[in-house]
């Protein structure tokens, strides 16, 4: 008889089982780990498939500022006297360019101007097209501005290219204005994001 311990064939048995087992169960889970990977990408790509770029793009091309000082009539719409007010103001004109570069219209309700100063941000919707037209009658010395207008209710079919005009009117001194932070202009859009596009070229001071 062998002074050496032989195991039993039920102990070797077991033995080869507990292995098996640990290598079956680092099988399982790394094919867990590649099958929650290749489900991340899937879902990644769908995600980067389903954005669409923005419908409408544009571009400002020149911006003129005209600091005034503004008394009003002493009338109301009406034609009755009331007092006389007087403040600064600064009109803002914006030669813009829009683009609808989807598959429906594009439908513009609202403009605004959005200047940037030290207490915030100031908006200013733009004139409706009507306003516009007025605005250089009451100061024929911006005649040189009068170009066509771009209406805040245009509507953009696709493909189109839109170019116009629009002004807005800040309650600003010319000191407030000149020492703004940042200008840019928001088109609003029904049922599609807005686009804020701020200008490249330098404000030009009328």
């Amino acid at each position: 008889m062998s002074l050496l311990k032989q195991d039993s064939p039920e102990t070797l048995d077991d033995a080869a089982r507990g292995e098996e087992l640990t290598k079956g169960s680092s099988h399982f889970a790394l094919a867990g780990i590649i099958a929650a990977l290749l489900i991340a990408a899937a879902v990644a790509v769908l995600v980067i498939a389903s954005e669409k770029p923005p419908a409408a793009s544009g571009e400002i091309l020149q911006v003129w500022a005209h600091p005034m000082h503004t008394e009003t009539s002493g009338f109301d719409a009406n034609g009755e006297a009331m007092a006389k007010q007087s403040f600064e103001q600064v009109l803002v004109f914006a030669r813009v360019k829009l683009h609808n570069r989807g598959d429906h219209p594009l439908f513009l309700h609202q403009i605004l101007t959005n200047a940037t100063l030290e207490d915030g941000i100031h908006t200013s919707f733009a004139a409706s097209a009507a306003d516009y037209d007025r605005l250089f009658i009451a100061y024929p010395d911006l005649a040189a501005l009068h170009i066509a207008a771009l209406s805040p209710q245009t509507t953009l079919d696709p493909g189109q290219t839109q170019e116009g005009m629009v002004v807005s009117a800040f309650r600003l001194s010319r000191r407030q204005w000149e020492a703004r932070k940042d200008l840019s202009f928001t088109f609003a859009f029904q049922y599609q994001p807005s686009l804020t596009i701020a200008p490249r070229a330098a404000v030009i001071e009328r």
